[in-house]
């Protein structure tokens, strides 16, 4: 490999939301890495700093182009210089799309388990949460259509926020469930807000479907939230996009995201955008390699020292979804227990919008701190 994945990188006292924790705890919790970025990135961002000049900033051609050509290149579809829109996150775009397309008191609706900052995007609007749970068998997560078509055609349902692929459970949806999601929402009235942020950290060997790319009723009906910043380790850099190929909607939602003033770049969040989708292909392609071998030695351990616990099989994102309803604890007692017993900080199931005893469990991490943190939840668990 040409970029070092294994290196330790100390990040307490960075003001590291992640690890801002008791000493001696292991943050395997929220999704952010703790692997340095592509050096390309940092190289571009540090060339912008050395101007010294930090006013306003302005979206230039190249970074509509570096979008353009990373999904076209990428992911099979050619999105448009006039469908993509500047934003400093896509909880900002789910957000103002929440309060311009819908109104108070009707129901965004959520397939769940699924990121909980959708919960509060929906609730501190004045929206009712819709909680649709996706069937599992065998932990295996799938979408019932019949049920679907049921809730998706209640008259106060007015929004559909998708997770594509889908966290935490790390599916990847292929195209005939996103043909059928699309056609309901639409014959329906439903707008549809695809979140594909985790759209470049599928297995080798493994593609997303872009929601926009399946039919053209799918085409027509959606905000599609896209951004380098989970791939490539930016989050803090505030920079994403909408695409909104429908231009009356596109219309609704750059007003929605000019009018709560979350349509400007920071001073480096074009630049390491720019740099990311020009230049971060090699390394992302190496991450995603370290990643699945990070997951494999996951798969291992777990069958071999933890047999109460399960992993759902998964082939994108870089979080695990750990199945632990066999020792019979809520979610949330259980993540207590393992974070005092043994310091390993996972998040608790319940948070996702299910409560029967599972885990999420953040490996983008270098390897030796993915062997810490098993052996900690296994300590964790015998004491039980």
């Amino acid at each position: 490999m040409k970029y070092d994945f294994d290196e330790i990188i100390v990040r307490k006292n960075t003001n590291s939301f992640k690890w801002d924790i008791a000493d001696g705890e292991l943050p395997m919790w929220v999704a952010d890495m703790d692997f340095r970025t592509a050096p390309e990135i940092t190289e571009s961002i540090i060339k912008r700093a050395e101007h010294g000049v930090f006013g306003y900033s302005t979206i230039p051609d190249e970074w509509y182009q570096a979008y353009i050509n990373w999904w076209k290149d990428h992911h099979g579809i050619e999105y448009k210089k006039q469908q993509l829109i500047f934003s400093t996150g896509v909880i900002p775009i789910i957000s103002s799309c929440i309060r311009k397309l819908t109104s108070v008191g009707e129901n965004v609706l959520i397939m769940t388990p699924v990121y909980n900052v959708f919960f509060n995007c929906v609730k501190n609007n004045g929206r009712n949460i819709q909680k649709f749970p996706l069937d599992c068998n065998k932990n295996e997560y799938s979408i019932d259509f019949d049920k679907l078509e049921t809730a998706i055609s209640d008259p106060q349902t007015s929004l559909l926020l998708l997770c594509n692929p889908h966290n935490p459970i790390g599916k990847i949806w292929d195209k005939q469930t996103l043909a059928r999601l699309g056609e309901l929402a639409y014959d329906n009235g439903v707008t549809v807000i695809s979140d594909e942020i985790h759209c470049d950290l599928t297995d080798p060997g493994q593609s997303y479907v872009p929601f926009a790319s399946v039919s053209e009723k799918c085409r027509d009906n959606c905000v599609v939230c896209i951004s380098p910043t989970k791939a490539f380790n930016l989050a803090g850099l505030q920079t994403a996009a909408a695409v909104v190929p429908n231009a009356r909607l596109r219309h609704k939602v750059w007003r929605a995201l000019n009018t709560d003033e979350v349509a400007e770049p920071n001073a480096f969040a074009v630049q390491a955008a720019v740099a990311a989708f020009e230049h971060g292909a090699q390394w992302l392609d190496e991450l995603r390699q370290y990643v699945f071998d990070n997951k494999q030695l996951v798969s291992s351990y777990i069958s071999e020292n933890l047999t109460q616990i399960k992993l759902v099989p998964s082939n994108a994102t870089y979080l695990l979804w750990l199945d632990c309803t066999s020792l019979k604890m809520p979610s949330k007692e259980l993540a207590k227990h393992i974070r005092k017993s043994s310091g390993l900080f996972l998040s608790s199931g319940d948070i996702y919008g299910n409560e029967n005893g599972f885990l999420r469990m953040n490996i983008a991490c270098p390897r030796s701190l993915v062997k810490d943190g098993l052996e900690r939840l296994k300590s964790s668990i015998e004491m039980l």
